[in-house]
């Protein structure tokens, strides 16, 4: 298991032969140094930097960049030396930021040859620094260990070697900017994404070697190659490797930490209608503030601005924006109900009063009583609507900034950042479901997100109450539609996670779903064709509980690392159509064990069903579908918030008919799939 450190703590290192991994929000120059027991520097001969990148057991990258590998062999390093400082600082030539403060706090890790972290530290609490000791490693009694350090200098690189005692630290330190400046020079925008995609590793670096991770001869890593900015990850939202339910990437080409919105060149912040960066990983640090919004005009709200809340990162503060739009929603359509009551409950007193008075019996006064209360209650009722228009028009422009805003996996089909898909590195915060609206706001659409991993599994209800505008009414339309909805649900599941961390299987006992499985089929996504009859459905049953219960068998015991060599480790989402035609009572179970205990251990159930077709089996199912997040295939007002109680109308994300982008998603998805063997 990784050991997450914070500043101070130190680890034990397994092996000699590692890497360190730096992930950043914007290009930092990445360099190391030997000491003696007391830290002490010895000569500039005892810093590896990009103009010097090796040393004896270590090797750096040659220029600057937003992501950097550092191979280390501890067993070359020599005697002598008993602290490897592991450095980090903003190149003074470059026009990104000069203050780590105005960044993302940089994530820094010891992994193995194969990824797979030793301890990671996220280097928290800088401001004005331009340079920081992010790790040490350290022999203590013959033994290896490593250390979060995070001791950051305002004063660059030049203060950070003074305080380590290097004689002449200003001439390497400008030593080091002129290399870091050359390379910056030399360099070109990157190419168009057409290589393979690269096997993530959850914000790591892609692989390099063979298969089993082992170094090539001489050199570690290509020096030119490994540690430059990867071409294939775009610049695009949703590069990033979270209440239930509401009811990043490298610079772009004109520079470090400017947005690039789909389809369109990068830009400046603040020159276009979205102002934001996408930082590649989430971070424990926090975040500069958020861009001001424009200047509105007197007597007005002011302008909304994507990213304008609270958060680490892009990723989480439009998330966090999207609950907080939730949350108005549902607050102001509360408001205005209430006041609708209130002005009904006063009507209907005033008029009781007005009828039971014997003197407004005689003459036309009970009649001018009762204008007078209907009155009232129209101008009541006005007032909330009033109140209500001015809100859900705010809440119209912020959805209108925001929507075009958001990443991949919180996009709807139609957003134009799909046609800049690129298969991402890490597994975002959330993912969308559909939209949420309330009757009295139709206008306003609210992305419903879910955290990632899954905590319920999904139950497409196909059932004939499932509509609302007359869609499909009859039973097979029904099926069909919630088969085609759940085909998008994981399609959408598979486009945000990295190639080869999520697994899709499919049971459909009749074959009754070939036409609306497709896309998975002839993308090449799924994990073996559709299982069709009793013993295809009780085969894939069986294999997903046994890797239920062998994940559950070791994470109970200690023992996470004891699982069998050839355990698929990635999340795992079962489709299940046309129940329960074909199921058993021992399938049946099986699927209820999959639904409580799956989730837990990276299992997920979708069942395509119809409750009433099920109702033979009694009560025994009763547990399955309160288990599971109940979604449509059409809008229906199915979905309460245990807030104020609203019935929010859900609305699935459906692929716009004629659209090829669900197939273009899948075939890139393979593609990556394919590059690494999975």
């Amino acid at each position: 298991m990784t050991a997450e450190l914070t500043r101070g703590q130190n680890h034990p290192l397994p092996g000699a032969r590692l890497e360190i991994r730096v992930s950043a929000g914007t290009q930092v120059v990445a360099g190391a140094t030997f000491g003696d027991e007391n830290g002490t520097l010895h000569g500039a001969d005892g810093v590896a930097h990009p103009g010097s990148p090796t040393l004896p057991g270590l090797e750096v990258s040659r220029q600057a960049a937003a992501d950097h590998r550092l191979a280390v062999d501890l067993d070359a390093v020599p005697d002598a030396v008993h602290r490897v400082s592991v450095l980090l600082a903003l190149p003074e030539a470059g026009r990104g930021p000069a203050r780590f403060g105005a960044v993302a706090a940089p994530f820094v890790a010891v992994t193995h040859l194969d990824g797979d972290e030793v301890a990671s530290y996220t280097i928290t609490g800088l401001e004005a620094e331009s340079a920081v000791v992010a790790l040490e490693l350290y022999r203590r009694q013959g033994a290896w260990k490593v250390r979060a350090v995070g001791q950051g200098y305002a004063g660059g690189l030049a203060e950070l070697f003074a305080d380590q005692k290097l004689p002449e630290a200003h001439r390497l330190a400008g030593t080091i900017h002129e290399a870091v400046a050359g390379g910056l020079a030399r360099s070109v925008p990157a190419p168009p994404a057409a290589a393979p995609a690269h096997r993530p590793d959850h914000g790591s670096a892609p692989r390099s070697g063979g298969p089993d991770g082992a170094v090539p001869p001489g050199s570690p890593y290509d020096p030119q190659g490994a540690h430059a900015p990867n071409p294939q990850t775009p610049g695009a939202p949703g590069q990033r490797g979270a209440p239930q339910p509401y009811p990043g990437g490298p610079d772009g080409p004109d520079g470090p930490g400017e947005p690039v919105t789909a389809g369109q060149p990068s830009a400046p912040a603040g020159a276009g209608p979205i102002d934001y960066t996408h930082p590649r990983r989430q971070t424990a640090a926090p975040p500069p503030p958020p861009p001001a919004a424009p200047p509105a005009e007197p007597g007005q709200p002011a302008r909304p601005v994507a990213g304008d809340a609270t958060g680490w990162s892009m990723e989480e503060r439009l998330y966090n924006q999207v609950w907080g739009m939730f949350e108005d929603l549902a607050r102001t359509t509360a408001a205005y109900r209430s006041a609708v009551d209130f002005a009904d409950s006063r009507m209907e007193k005033e008029l009781d009063q007005a009828l039971s008075d014997p003197r407004n019996r005689i003459g036309g006064q009970g009649d001018a009583a009762g204008e007078a209360a209907r009155a009232r209650h129209g101008q009541l009722v006005a007032q909330a609507r009033e109140v209500l228009d001015r809100d859900v028009a705010q809440l119209v422009a912020e959805a209108e900034v925001v929507e075009p805003a958001l990443p991949a996996a919180f996009a709807r089909w139609d957003n134009p950042v799909w046609h800049a898909y690129r298969v991402p590195m890490e597994i975002p915060m959330a993912l969308r479901l559909g939209d949420l609206h309330l009757p009295e706001a139709d206008r306003v659409r609210i992305p419903m997100l879910v955290r990632l991993p899954l905590e319920r599994g999904l139950w497409i209800d196909c059932g004939r109450a499932a509509s609302l505008d007359g869609l499909p009414a009859d039973s097979h339309e029904m099926r069909r539609a919630g088969l085609e909805t759940a085909v998008a649900h994981a399609a959408r599941l598979l486009a945000v996670y990295p190639a080869g961390e999520f697994t899709v299987h499919v049971i459909d006992p009749a074959g009754s779903g070939a036409q609306a499985l497709a896309p998975l089929v002839r993308g090449g996504v799924l994990a073996a064709p559709p299982a069709q009859g009793a013993a295809g459905a009780a085969d894939v049953l069986a294999r997903l509980t046994q890797r239920v219960d062998l994940v559950q068998m070791a994470l109970r015991g200690g023992a996470p690392d004891a699982l069998p060599p050839g355990l698929d480790t990635s999340q795992h989402l079962l489709i299940v159509n046309d129940f329960p035609h074909g199921f058993d009572d021992r399938a049946v179970n099986q699927l209820r064990y999959l639904a409580d205990e799956g989730p837990a251990v990276g299992v997920h159930l979708m069942m395509v069903a119809d409750r009433e077709e099920s109702a033979g089996f009694g009560p025994l199912l009763d547990p399955l579908w309160r288990s599971l997040l109940r979604l449509t295939p059409v809008a229906d007002d199915h979905l309460a918030d245990p807030w104020v109680g609203h019935a929010w109308t859900y609305e699935p994300p459906l692929v716009p008919p004629g659209s090829q982008v669900l197939e273009q998603v899948l075939a890139q998805v393979a593609a990556a799939r394919r590059s690494w063997g999975r």
